[in-house]
């Protein structure tokens, strides 16, 4: 094809050709497909390499939609409807991040594009944060930023790969290994294509600034749309949508999973790929590990997946073995019962804003990223977060009574429903999910009756859990909030939120597109410093959101 280098051996994966393979009702073995990633050249570093700068008019990104029933209206019964204790922390930083009114040393972003997929990670020195279509990286000490924005295929540069090269499609994901104390970058680039690539850059550093070993995934046929990443021990766990281009829109044909050989790419060396593409499942979501050296996942133990069903979670296990593909193996969907729920706006758009009519995405079809994982030694745990209507089937929504137990944990206090919010953030904490897996503790957030939506969710080292998202209503503008937990609190329950934004305009017609997602993650220096992402508005307008960024702690983690 006129666009590939001729001047490097391309190796490619035709994801396309995998076979969807057909799931059952009963957890069952799968069997991958092998191949390889392209790679390309390395970079020289960022601050070496003329940045790219993105000069597009308006744009706003499509949601794919993946097939779904949404749960018929129910009684949510693990609604908080109480608005729970102070939370005992500390706010070390809030930040201006990427977005109107944001300069850094690369100058002013201009946005341009909806949603703005915000997202980002703390690493050893630094936090970097990726916005459709831009990234910065800011000195974690100070907050100042110390590089960008620039535009994401900045980091495909002389790479060797024209699509990497010339598109900026978004789908963006920061990552910071916390193993190896490098950055994993990604996005898509769709737009040139087919065929269509994941673009991929690892830090040869700790330094985002710095060089990165550059890879790209090919699909020939099909679009990997919504992809996320998680960093395992053994490999880097990747997942996304498949969709089939079919007379100007796109099918749905399956949900894709693959295992990236980590160690291979850490060095910059020729590396494989493992994947499991399944037919009737979508918007996997791959564990990210949270920890150190001495917390790590047991030997051998694989990396799980995790999917919204009815009422339920479907988990997945995958093992990869590089040396030999006979001994890769996903296991699933192990079926996880949870407290019944209704998705929020079923699945679509509800939002509400003040001073508009305009409602806003809810995405609440499908899990919010992180699936975050921590091992605690005598327990694992996986924590993830999604949108529901509190409201259901009614209830008092008054914060008294017994609710029932959480299926495989504790009872908890709550409203049973009644909440006349449109979303409310619904949280999970798993554990073992090696064995049979239960849902611990889980609860709905819904203690006034505006919206929450858009979560994202991790824990510190001392099993504190933290919860940030987007919160809007017919009298508020679209905000920025968290909240949290400690583990001497009661099961199932939050604390009262913090702002770390209040917005002061609302997105105006006719743009509905809201987040993708936001982000959650936690300082590998101490474990316990919580920094997080997400988008606002400062006026009322189209295609002018803000973000900030934000740290907190735990005065409990020492």
């Amino acid at each position: 094809m006129s666009h590939r280098p001729t001047t490097i051996s391309l190796l490619t994966l035709t994801l396309a050709a995998l076979s969807a393979l057909p799931m059952a009702a009963q957890s069952r073995r799968f069997q991958p497909s092998v191949g390889r990633v392209v790679k390309l050249r390395p970079s020289r570093p960022l601050t070496e390499m003329p940045p790219v700068f993105t000069r597009e008019g308006h744009r706003m990104i499509p949601l794919l939609s993946v097939p779904r029933q949404p749960n018929q209206a129910v009684t949510d019964p693990v609604v908080q409807s109480t608005v729970g204790l102070s939370l005992p922390i500390s706010t070390p930083a809030n930040i201006l991040g990427v977005g109107e009114g944001f300069s850094g040393p690369q100058g002013s972003y201009s946005v341009n594009v909806a949603p703005p997929d915000t997202n980002g990670a703390v690493g050893a020195a630094q936090y970097v944060q990726w916005v459709n279509l831009s990234f910065a990286v800011f000195d974690k000490s100070t907050g100042n930023p110390v590089y960008g924005p620039v535009a994401g295929n900045t980091l495909w540069q002389n790479s060797g790969l024209t699509a990497c090269e010339q598109t900026n499609d978004g789908d963006i994901i920061a990552q910071y290994d916390k193993l190896a104390n490098r950055w994993l970058m990604a996005q898509l680039s769709y737009s040139q294509a087919p065929p269509f690539y994941e673009c991929i850059a690892i830090s040869e550093t700790s330094d985002a600034t710095g060089a990165y070993y550059r890879y790209a995934l090919e699909w020939n046929n099909t679009l990997p749309d919504y992809p996320k990443w998680g960093v395992w021990p053994d490999a880097y766990y990747f997942s996304a949508n498949l969709f089939t281009p079919f007379f100007g829109s796109y099918l749905f044909v399956g949900a894709q999973a693959c295992a990236l050989d980590r160690t291979a790419m850490l060095t910059g060396s020729d590396a494989t790929v493992q994947c499991f593409t399944l037919s009737s499942d979508a918007s996997l979501l791959p564990g990210d590990f949270d920890g150190g050296s001495t917390s790590l996942p047991p030997s051998g133990s694989p990396d799980y997946f995790m999917s919204l069903a009815s009422n339920s979670l479907n988990l997945y296990r995958f093992h990869v073995d590089f040396a030999n593909s006979n001994n890769t193996s996903m296991t699933g969907p192990i079926g996880i019962p949870a407290a019944s729920f209704s998705e929020a706006c079923n699945g679509g758009t509800c939002i509400p804003q003040a001073g508009t009519s305009q409602q806003l995405d809810s995405l609440a079809d499908r899990l919010m990223y992180r699936l975050a994982y921590r091992n605690f030694g005598d327990h694992e745990s996986l924590v993830v977060t999604h949108s529901v209507n509190p409201g259901g089937g009614g209830g008092s929504g008054k914060g008294h009574g017994h609710a029932p137990a959480a299926p495989g944990g504790k009872s908890k206090p709550g409203g049973g429903g009644g909440s006349t919010a449109a979303s409310a953030i619904r949280w999970y904490e798993i554990r073992n999910p090696a064995g049979t897996p239960v849902v611990y503790q889980q609860g709905t957030y819904a203690p006034d009756s505006n919206s929450r939506w858009m979560g994202s969710i991790a824990m510190d080292k001392m099993g504190d859990i933290a919860v940030g998202y987007s919160v809007s209503s017919g009298s508020i503008h679209p905000g920025v909030r968290f909240t949290g937990r400690v583990p001497t609190d009661t099961l199932g329950t939050l604390e009262a939120e913090s702002s770390l934004y209040e917005g002061s305009g609302s997105q105006l017609p006719n743009l509905s597109r809201w987040g993708d997602y936001s982000g959650m993650t936690v300082d590998p220096g101490d474990n316990c410093t919580f920094w997080y992402t997400n988008e606002y508005l400062a006026n009322d307008g189209t295609f002018n959101w803000s973000t900030r960024i934000g740290s907190f702690k735990f005065t409990g983690c020492q």
